[in-house]
């Protein structure tokens, strides 16, 4: 088993693509053949795997969120400002973990797939993922 934390400074709420920094830790690793857990250690961010060629699959989905998620007035827990109650409940709405099959060293994603941390907050905080690789 290998285990590393990768550290994101998302600069945006919205989909920032991950795939690049946990395929480095994949191959870091060592393991061929196998399993990789992604654990984000936050309540106001999510974990999703979604299409990586046209960007505006991503802002689609960042709109549809927001569209589906927004502040309303009677939310009480706001002490970190009007987006507090939203990304708590975004982040209810998207994965807070993820298994990706580990294949010849690499992970088995889809020609079109990629790994995203889903940044729910308009002033994000760094973010840790915590990532687990086995055979």
């Amino acid at each position: 088993m290998h285990r590393v934390e990768c550290v994101f400074s998302p600069h945006r709420r919205g989909l920032l693509e991950i795939t690049g920094e946990i395929g480095r830790a994949v191959r870091e690793s060592g393991i061929r053949e196998g399993m990789c857990n992604l654990f984000v250690r936050h309540t106001s961010a999510g974990l999703c795997i979604q299409e990586n060629a046209d960007p505006s699959a991503r802002a689609d989905l960042e709109v549809f969120l927001d569209r589906l998620v927004p502040f309303q007035d009677w939310f009480c827990h706001t002490s970190e400002g009007c987006d507090d109650m939203p990304s708590h409940i975004k982040s209810v709405l998207t994965e807070v973990s993820l298994n990706v099959p580990v294949s010849q060293g690499r992970l088995a994603l889809g020609t079109w797939q990629g790994i995203y941390l889903w940044e729910h907050r308009d002033r994000p905080p760094r973010r840790k993922v915590m990532v687990t690789i086995w055979e």
